[in-house]
């Protein structure tokens, strides 16, 4: 799977940035060029240079210091939002799915009026209820995306569980939950990495936005939207400065947004199976030459003759 994904541009290009953003969020837990929060007054909006690779702010901290210290709160926020919206969603799916009639329909119509509020809205009403952190950053956004994978996933699991396999699995004495967590989610799974990235790519956008709001992590915190907030006030002067925060933020979004479908084409059997019969591997049985000489037939030129029949 590793390697059908890596051979697509969009799935190579994913793999890259992610790889590159853990690595950094990891190099960052040891080291940084220089402190992130110290404040030089002496070198306000000094130009990249050696010593400063993007350039310093108006308070005279290092841009690309509190970049990639900013790292670890993007990983964070996108897993731990994944990890939430995970658990939300299947368990919302399976109450969906596997309960009486009247249980499906109320989670349905449940579904239905929770989905129509917008996740950053959601994360607002929270963290001005309970305060900006990210731990409420990650929970709303995991709840919210929760609520849209089991809205999403409901009619697929629903086709799922009438499936003669499914049928036949029950018929054996196999309980819901085995049901559930053998034949359910493994058959959806590509659908839930789509609406997976799509979520961890909200998390990134909804932690940057909050954050921009004042909504965020707290001033104690490297963020990439608490860095955006503090250049855009002089984007005018000095524009180049918030380029840096904005191209990572779009970036990572668009790595982990691309990510999804490019896990869904690697691990869709229906595509998959039309990458190895065009690419000729053999796994197509009309590919395959046959053993058997009484059968195979092929003409000088590579084509392939039908014993009895004459052209």
């Amino acid at each position: 799977m590793i390697r059908r994904l890596l051979v697509r541009p969009t799935g190579c290009f994913a793999v890259v940035v992610l790889a590159l953003l853990v690595v950094l969020s990891a190099v960052s837990l040891v080291w940084t060029p220089q402190d992130p929060f110290r404040a030089d007054p002496f070198q306000q909006w000094a130009a990249p240079s050696p010593a400063h690779w993007f350039g310093t702010d108006a308070a005279g901290r290092d841009i690309a210091s509190y970049l990639l210290a900013g790292t670890r709160t993007t990983v964070l926020v996108a897993v731990g939002s994944g990890i939430v919206a995970s658990v939300v969603g299947i368990l919302l799916t399976a109450i969906g799915s596997l309960t009486t009639r009247w249980v499906r329909e109320g989670t349905a119509v449940l579904l239905d009026i929770l989905v129509a509020f917008p996740t950053l809205l959601t994360a607002m009403l929270l963290t001005a209820v309970f305060g900006g952190s990210l731990g409420i950053v990650v929970v709303s956004v995991g709840l919210s995306f929760g609520v849209t994978i089991a809205r999403v996933a409901r009619g697929e699991i629903r086709r799922i569980a009438r499936s003669d396999y499914v049928v036949a699995a029950r018929a054996s004495g196999v309980g819901p939950l085995g049901v559930l967590t053998r034949h359910l989610v493994p058959n959806a799974a590509p659908l839930f990495t789509v609406q997976l990235s799509l979520a961890m790519a909200t998390a990134v956008l909804a932690e940057a936005g909050l954050s921009y709001l004042g909504y965020g992590a707290g001033s104690d915190t490297a963020s990439w939207g608490n860095l955006l907030a503090d250049l855009q006030t002089y984007i005018g002067v000095h524009p180049w400065s918030a380029t840096w925060p904005g191209a990572a933020i779009a970036l990572v979004v668009a790595a982990l947004s691309l990510l999804g479908d490019a896990v869904r084409d690697a691990t869709d059997p229906r595509l998959t199976t039309g990458d190895r019969t065009a690419a000729g591997d053999g796994t197509d049985p009309h590919d395959r030459p046959s053993t058997d000489p009484a059968t195979d037939r092929r003409a000088p030129d590579g084509t392939t003759t039908t014993p009895g029949v004459t052209a």
